[in-house]
Protein backbone atom coordinates (compact mmCIF):
# COMPACT_ATOMS: atom_id res chain seq x y z
CA UNK A 1 0.00 0.00 0.00
CA UNK A 2 2.78 2.46 0.85
CA UNK A 3 4.72 1.85 -2.36
CA UNK A 4 0.94 2.19 -4.59
CA UNK A 5 0.57 5.78 -2.34
CA UNK A 6 4.29 6.28 -3.06
CA UNK A 7 3.61 5.98 -7.27
CA UNK A 8 0.01 8.20 -6.85
CA UNK A 9 2.28 10.62 -5.30
CA UNK A 10 4.72 10.93 -7.61
CA UNK A 11 2.40 10.80 -10.79
CA UNK A 12 1.15 13.79 -9.48
CA UNK A 13 4.06 15.68 -10.90
CA UNK A 14 4.13 16.54 -14.67
CA UNK A 15 7.99 15.22 -15.36
CA UNK A 16 7.24 12.05 -13.37
CA UNK A 17 4.03 11.02 -15.32
CA UNK A 18 5.60 12.03 -18.95
CA UNK A 19 8.38 9.16 -17.55
CA UNK A 20 6.16 6.75 -17.10
CA UNK A 21 3.49 7.65 -20.31
CA UNK A 22 7.40 7.42 -22.04
CA UNK A 23 8.24 4.08 -20.36
CA UNK A 24 5.11 2.48 -21.40
CA UNK A 25 4.97 4.03 -24.67
CA UNK A 26 8.06 2.38 -25.79
CA UNK A 27 7.45 -1.11 -24.14
CA UNK A 28 4.58 -1.33 -26.09
CA UNK A 29 6.46 -0.72 -29.28
CA UNK A 30 8.77 -2.75 -28.56
CA UNK A 31 6.81 -6.09 -27.20
CA UNK A 32 4.38 -5.12 -30.03
CA UNK A 33 7.30 -4.76 -32.57
CA UNK A 34 8.74 -8.23 -31.43
CA UNK A 35 5.20 -9.89 -31.74
CA UNK A 36 4.35 -8.40 -35.46
CA UNK A 37 7.72 -9.74 -36.98
CA UNK A 38 8.66 -12.97 -34.74
CA UNK A 39 4.43 -14.21 -34.23
CA UNK A 40 2.62 -14.35 -36.68
CA UNK A 41 -0.36 -15.98 -34.46
CA UNK A 42 -0.35 -13.10 -32.55
CA UNK A 43 0.64 -10.54 -34.78
CA UNK A 44 -3.12 -8.63 -33.77
CA UNK A 45 -1.93 -8.27 -30.37
CA UNK A 46 1.16 -6.98 -31.46
CA UNK A 47 -0.48 -4.17 -33.70
CA UNK A 48 -2.71 -3.06 -31.19
CA UNK A 49 0.20 -2.42 -28.71
CA UNK A 50 2.07 -0.24 -31.69
CA UNK A 51 -1.45 1.44 -31.87
CA UNK A 52 -1.37 2.00 -28.13
CA UNK A 53 2.52 3.04 -28.34
CA UNK A 54 1.15 5.45 -31.22
CA UNK A 55 -1.38 7.23 -29.08
CA UNK A 56 0.80 7.33 -26.22
CA UNK A 57 3.44 9.28 -27.96
CA UNK A 58 0.55 11.92 -29.49
CA UNK A 59 -0.60 11.88 -25.41
CA UNK A 60 3.34 13.47 -24.72
CA UNK A 61 3.41 15.69 -27.98
CA UNK A 62 0.35 17.07 -26.76
CA UNK A 63 1.64 17.75 -22.82
CA UNK A 64 4.65 19.62 -24.56
CA UNK A 65 2.48 22.15 -26.14
CA UNK A 66 3.03 23.71 -22.57
CA UNK A 67 6.71 23.02 -22.07
CA UNK A 68 7.85 26.56 -23.96
CA UNK A 69 7.26 28.52 -20.71
CA UNK A 70 9.47 26.06 -18.44
CA UNK A 71 11.90 25.91 -21.11
CA UNK A 72 12.07 29.47 -21.40
CA UNK A 73 12.29 30.11 -17.80
CA UNK A 74 15.41 27.89 -17.53
CA UNK A 75 16.94 29.32 -20.77
CA UNK A 76 17.07 33.08 -19.14
CA UNK A 77 18.17 31.65 -15.97
CA UNK A 78 20.96 29.65 -17.09
CA UNK A 79 21.79 32.92 -18.97
CA UNK A 80 25.40 31.97 -20.61
CA UNK A 81 26.51 29.75 -17.66
CA UNK A 82 28.47 32.59 -15.48
CA UNK A 83 28.85 29.85 -13.07
CA UNK A 84 30.07 27.58 -14.87
CA UNK A 85 34.26 26.78 -14.27
CA UNK A 86 34.52 25.22 -17.63
CA UNK A 87 34.35 27.09 -20.44
CA UNK A 88 33.43 23.51 -22.75
CA UNK A 89 30.64 22.81 -20.57
CA UNK A 90 29.19 26.48 -20.82
CA UNK A 91 29.38 26.53 -24.34
CA UNK A 92 27.93 23.09 -24.85
CA UNK A 93 25.25 23.95 -22.19
CA UNK A 94 24.01 27.20 -23.53
CA UNK A 95 24.15 25.75 -27.99
CA UNK A 96 22.01 22.84 -26.06
CA UNK A 97 19.43 24.95 -24.51
CA UNK A 98 18.85 26.98 -27.60
CA UNK A 99 18.37 23.88 -29.46
CA UNK A 100 15.90 22.61 -26.88
CA UNK A 101 14.13 26.23 -26.72
CA UNK A 102 13.89 25.82 -30.91
CA UNK A 103 12.79 22.06 -30.74
CA UNK A 104 9.21 23.41 -29.43
CA UNK A 105 8.09 25.75 -31.61
CA UNK A 106 9.11 23.73 -34.68
CA UNK A 107 6.78 20.62 -33.27
CA UNK A 108 4.16 22.53 -32.31
CA UNK A 109 4.05 23.47 -35.58
CA UNK A 110 4.05 20.38 -36.83
CA UNK A 111 1.39 19.07 -34.92
CA UNK A 112 -1.13 21.80 -36.06
CA UNK A 113 -0.24 20.98 -39.46
CA UNK A 114 -1.42 17.32 -38.74
CA UNK A 115 -4.25 18.55 -36.88
CA UNK A 116 -5.15 20.37 -39.58
CA UNK A 117 -4.79 23.83 -37.83
CA UNK A 118 -2.69 24.90 -39.81
CA UNK A 119 -1.96 24.80 -43.76
CA UNK A 120 1.90 24.30 -43.93
CA UNK A 121 3.59 20.90 -44.48
CA UNK A 122 3.90 18.70 -41.30
CA UNK A 123 6.68 16.73 -42.86
CA UNK A 124 9.15 19.85 -42.63
CA UNK A 125 8.39 21.00 -39.19
CA UNK A 126 8.65 17.45 -38.22
CA UNK A 127 12.66 17.24 -39.93
CA UNK A 128 13.55 20.65 -38.27
CA UNK A 129 11.88 19.60 -34.73
CA UNK A 130 14.10 16.22 -34.81
CA UNK A 131 16.81 18.22 -35.94
CA UNK A 132 16.95 20.04 -32.69
CA UNK A 133 16.30 17.22 -30.64
CA UNK A 134 19.65 15.50 -32.68
CA UNK A 135 21.67 18.43 -32.25
CA UNK A 136 20.89 19.12 -28.37
CA UNK A 137 21.43 14.65 -27.65
CA UNK A 138 25.08 15.38 -29.31
CA UNK A 139 25.62 18.35 -27.69
CA UNK A 140 24.40 16.44 -24.42
CA UNK A 141 26.54 13.66 -25.03
CA UNK A 142 29.86 15.74 -25.61
CA UNK A 143 29.44 17.02 -22.62
CA UNK A 144 28.64 13.91 -20.57
CA UNK A 145 32.13 12.91 -22.27
CA UNK A 146 34.13 16.16 -21.33
CA UNK A 147 32.39 15.81 -17.57
CA UNK A 148 33.58 12.02 -17.27
CA UNK A 149 37.11 13.20 -18.54
CA UNK A 150 37.38 15.63 -15.99
CA UNK A 151 35.81 14.22 -12.93
CA UNK A 152 38.59 10.72 -13.66
CA UNK A 153 40.97 13.30 -13.40
CA UNK A 154 40.17 14.30 -10.58
CA UNK A 155 39.83 10.98 -8.80
CA UNK A 156 42.76 10.45 -9.54
CA UNK A 157 44.13 12.97 -8.33
CA UNK A 158 47.46 14.67 -8.01
CA UNK A 159 50.95 12.52 -8.97
CA UNK A 160 52.86 14.50 -6.24
CA UNK A 161 53.62 11.14 -3.81
CA UNK A 162 53.23 13.52 -0.60
CA UNK A 163 50.27 15.52 -1.76
CA UNK A 164 47.05 15.07 0.84
CA UNK A 165 44.45 12.10 -0.48
CA UNK A 166 40.83 13.59 -0.91
CA UNK A 167 38.37 12.93 1.73
CA UNK A 168 36.61 9.63 1.13
CA UNK A 169 33.21 11.31 1.07
CA UNK A 170 34.35 13.70 -2.01
CA UNK A 171 35.63 10.99 -3.68
CA UNK A 172 32.13 9.32 -3.24
CA UNK A 173 30.35 12.06 -4.49
CA UNK A 174 32.60 12.67 -7.30
CA UNK A 175 32.28 8.63 -8.44
CA UNK A 176 28.16 9.06 -8.07
CA UNK A 177 28.65 12.11 -10.58
CA UNK A 178 31.19 9.89 -12.94
CA UNK A 179 27.93 7.27 -13.04
CA UNK A 180 25.02 9.22 -13.44
CA UNK A 181 27.43 11.09 -16.31
CA UNK A 182 28.06 7.62 -17.56
CA UNK A 183 23.87 7.34 -17.32
CA UNK A 184 22.76 10.33 -19.47
CA UNK A 185 25.25 9.74 -22.16
CA UNK A 186 24.04 6.11 -22.53
CA UNK A 187 20.40 7.31 -22.41
CA UNK A 188 21.18 10.35 -24.93
CA UNK A 189 23.32 7.70 -27.47
CA UNK A 190 19.64 5.47 -27.32
CA UNK A 191 17.63 8.66 -28.45
CA UNK A 192 20.34 9.98 -31.15
CA UNK A 193 20.00 6.49 -32.26
CA UNK A 194 16.10 6.85 -32.95
CA UNK A 195 16.44 10.28 -33.74
CA UNK A 196 18.39 9.96 -36.87
CA UNK A 197 15.91 6.75 -37.36
CA UNK A 198 13.35 9.45 -38.23
CA UNK A 199 14.86 11.88 -39.85
CA UNK A 200 14.45 12.03 -44.03
CA UNK A 201 15.52 8.80 -45.62
CA UNK A 202 18.78 8.96 -47.11
CA UNK A 203 20.65 10.23 -43.92
CA UNK A 204 22.84 7.57 -42.05
CA UNK A 205 20.54 4.82 -40.95
CA UNK A 206 17.17 7.12 -41.13
CA UNK A 207 14.02 4.61 -42.16
CA UNK A 208 16.26 1.61 -41.06
CA UNK A 209 14.93 0.54 -38.06
CA UNK A 210 12.32 -1.99 -37.21
CA UNK A 211 9.34 -0.82 -34.73
CA UNK A 212 11.06 -3.08 -31.94
CA UNK A 213 14.08 -1.73 -32.09
CA UNK A 214 13.16 2.07 -31.89
CA UNK A 215 11.12 0.58 -28.60
CA UNK A 216 13.95 -1.33 -27.60
CA UNK A 217 16.09 1.66 -27.69
CA UNK A 218 13.34 3.95 -25.97
CA UNK A 219 12.77 1.66 -23.17
CA UNK A 220 16.30 1.72 -22.48
CA UNK A 221 16.97 5.32 -22.50
CA UNK A 222 13.56 6.12 -20.53
CA UNK A 223 14.43 3.29 -17.97
CA UNK A 224 17.80 5.10 -17.26
CA UNK A 225 16.14 8.24 -16.85
CA UNK A 226 13.81 6.95 -14.37
CA UNK A 227 16.68 5.64 -12.79
CA UNK A 228 18.15 8.34 -12.48
CA UNK A 229 14.89 10.40 -11.10
CA UNK A 230 14.46 7.48 -8.40
CA UNK A 231 18.39 7.42 -7.04
CA UNK A 232 18.35 11.56 -7.32
CA UNK A 233 14.77 11.47 -5.45
CA UNK A 234 16.80 9.29 -3.13
CA UNK A 235 19.96 11.01 -2.38
CA UNK A 236 17.60 14.21 -1.40
CA UNK A 237 15.49 12.61 0.62
CA UNK A 238 18.77 11.63 2.98
CA UNK A 239 20.55 14.60 2.41
CA UNK A 240 20.33 16.06 6.16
Amino acid sequence: MAALSGLASALESYRARDRLIRTLGYCCQLVGGVLVQQCPARSEVGTRLLALSSQLSHCRTVLRLFDDAAMFVYTKQYGLGAEEEDIFVRCVSVLGNLADQLYYPCEHVAWAADAKILRVDSARWWTLSTAFWGLSLLLGIARSLWMVLKLRQRLRGPTVPCASRMPQSKQRALEAQVQSEVLTLLSNLADLANAVHWLPPGILWAGRFPPWLVGLLGTVSSLLSVYQAVRASGQADTTP
